[in-house]
């Protein structure tokens, strides 16, 4: 008889104006419960960066994924979004042993990333479901780490402090740089 695992799968970069978006999957183990998780734009930075650590040591399996801007563009956000998720579930699959293991995947919102696997999206499951939140907690940290590497690259935007999302600071380095 098979274990049945609840995998929790989430997305974070769809707002923002540049960067790539990111998903992540996480396997929650249940001896080894993690207090605080929550959607993470809820959480302020430090608290994210904090349960981040926890998410990572404690978790039985996650895994983290993206797609390019140029995905983004050819695709569209949604559909990259999707992209990224998919690639997140795959990643996740590869460390278990499916002999053992069965997975069921708990989506936050409304669209189906069409996996092989029993899929249930939740909507505002990243604030009702732990797995959900830790996805959510783990898409949205990478996807900052990346952002913060970019603005290095290229200081002129601010990368570092809105994330690429469309604050007046970013659409005023826009408008200057192009």
């Amino acid at each position: 008889m098979k274990t049945v695992l609840l995998a929790g799968l989430d997305e974070a970069g769809r707002g923002p104006l540049a960067g790539p978006v990111f998903a992540a999957a996480v396997i929650l183990d249940a001896s080894r419960p993690i207090h605080g998780l929550r959607d993470s734009k809820k959480l302020s930075e430090k608290k994210r960066n904090t349960l981040r650590s926890l998410i990572l040591s404690q978790a039985r399996a996650y895994s983290i994924a993206s797609a390019s801007v140029e995905e983004i563009d050819e695709l569209n956000i949604l559909q990259a979004s999707l992209l990224a998720m998919r690639r997140a579930a795959i990643r996740l699959e590869a460390q278990l042993d499916h002999r053992t293991i069965e997975l069921n995947y708990w989506v936050d919102g409304n669209q189906d990333p069409r996996l092989d696997r029993p899929t249930r999206c939740v909507v505002g499951g990243d604030d009702l479901v732990p797995a959900i939140a830790a996805a959510s907690i783990l898409a949205k940290t990478s996807r900052d780490a990346y952002m913060i590497d970019a603005a290095k690259r290229y200081p002129v935007y601010g990368f570092e402090r809105h994330k690429g999302y469309p604050t007046s600071m970013h659409r005023d380095a826009i408008a200057a740089n192009g």
